[in-house]
């Protein structure tokens, strides 16, 4: 009599949305693994018979890109292409009822603080022993670290503290050790992310420690970590901003002379109705003290265009703002109205065309300044990383730009370059958002 052969699982897991997001994939990826199941991380060929999405719930683009991919797998699942539908993260954290009623071809919905009941469906257990480990998603040379999860700032806008809950930073030691472990296995950047990386520490006292910012602290130790050659730091919110850790940034070579600090506004007005606890006048002495203390930073910033009662006179102060300030990197969104939000009580009543108008101005004038400072780079010599190499050019970056959202440095092919190594490279041309140039050494 024959028997039938039961085919081993083998899972694919698909993520959306921010850096945060794939470090929650690597964790899965690696408990998944630890667990001896076949897993694979957006494989280009479909032929997981299990799939889970990490999805993203921010603003509106971002779940409608979320909704379209579960629908996609969901269709899939119908035809009988895949066998299960497992969909976790921000968006169905915070949607899950009505994604449950409206799409019930998937299996089931989690949570983001659900990684131990998303584990058992796909019949693994939580290995203790993993935490700390990492199999990563991003070149070997890269990795993101979050050193915190959730969020207790009360900006008017977000809807982050809804699907990720409270600020809750992780143990020091644990995060050191985690460096630890991918320096050994070829990492050589560390990309810090939370949703507001000062507030690392704040949270200790109920642990048994003292409490208070910790960031500094936390930026030595990872700072000594053998192996480690860049510490970058990103999502950094300006009210309360720890200015102790600039010092340090000075003075350690590994701990890149770059910030992103998300501002939002230029417009007072704008600034108190977000709720973000600071000013205009406050912000510009900020920056100034941060420029004054790390000469060379390169300080990435995200604004929001047509938040509710953004007036003409309050884009134009924004305008302004964004002229004399002169950020090296800046991306804007238009604003999004997110439910169960302070700012979802009172109207959207900026025309769409009106957002993307303002949006567009920004960008327009951004991009001058992009190839004004891009221009004063030609003929200097900087550290490169060399993240990949397509169309003719090995890619990589400098010490001022983060993957996949600022410059890069192209290098023709015909020389040689080691994928992940470090090279010095002499700029020869630059244009508004890359920079051209020559290995020297």
């Amino acid at each position: 009599m024959k028997t039938k052969v039961v085919a081993k699982p083998s899972i694919n897991i698909i993520t959306l949305g921010c850096s945060k997001n794939l470090v929650d994939s690597e964790v899965l990826f690696t408990q998944l693994k630890g667990n001896g199941l076949e897993v694979t991380h957006e494989a280009k060929k479909d032929k997981a018979n299990i799939v889970v999405i990490n999805t993203c719930g921010f603003i509106d683009n971002a779940k409608q890109e979320s909704i379209d991919t579960i629908l996609r797998y969901a269709d899939a699942k119908e035809a009988g292409k895949i066998d299960k539908l497992y969909v976790t993260g921000c968006l169905s954290h915070r949607y899950k009822d009505d994604l449950e009623r409206e799409i019930p071809l998937v299996d089931s919905f989690f949570g983001t603080n659900e990684l131990p009941r998303l584990l058992k469906a796909l019949k693994a257990d939580y290995k203790h022993e993993l935490v700390g480990e990492r199999l990563l998603t991003t070149p070997a040379h890269y990795a993101y670290l979050k050193i915190a999860e959730g969020c207790d700032r009360p900006c008017s806008f977000c809807a982050i503290p809804l699907m990720r809950g409270n600020h809750v930073s992780r143990p020091m030691d644990e995060l050191v050790k985690e460096a630890s472990s991918l320096a050994k296995k070829g990492t050589k950047e560390l990309i810090l992310i939370a949703q507001d990386l000062t507030f690392y520490g704040l949270d200790f006292k109920e642990a048994g420690s003292p409490s208070g910012r910790k960031l500094k602290e936390l930026l030595e130790r990872l700072s000594d970590v053998n192996g480690i050659e860049w510490i970058r730091l990103q999502y950094a919110y300006p009210a309360g901003f720890p200015v102790e850790i600039l010092q340090t940034m000075a003075e350690r070579e590994n701990i890149c002379k770059y910030l992103d600090m998300p501002l939002q506004s230029g417009s007072d007005a704008v600034l108190k109705r977000m709720r973000r606890g600071i000013t205009r006048e406050k912000t510009e002495a900020l920056i100034e003290t941060i420029r004054g203390t790390v000469p060379t930073i390169a300080l990435r910033t995200t604004l929001i265009s047509g938040y509710p009662g953004e007036t003409e006179e309050d884009y134009e102060e924004t305008y302004s703002f964004v002229e004399r300030m002169r950020f090296d990197r800046l991306g804007i969104f238009n604003y999004s109205h997110e439910e169960n939000t302070h700012a979802f009580s009172v109207q959207d009543d900026v025309p769409e065309e009106v957002k993307q108008e303002r949006s567009d101005d920004i960008m327009a004038l951004q991009q001058g300044i992009s190839e004004e400072l891009n221009q004063a780079r030609v003929g200097n010599t900087y550290k490169v990383m060399v993240d990949r190499k397509e169309s003719g050019y090995f890619v990589g970056r400098t010490e001022f730009d983060s993957p996949e959202v600022d410059n890069e440095v192209l290098i023709p092919a015909e020389q040689y370059a080691r994928l992940g190594d470090f090279v010095q490279v002499k700029i020869d041309r630059a244009e508004e958002f890359d920079l051209y140039g020559t290995i020297v050494s």
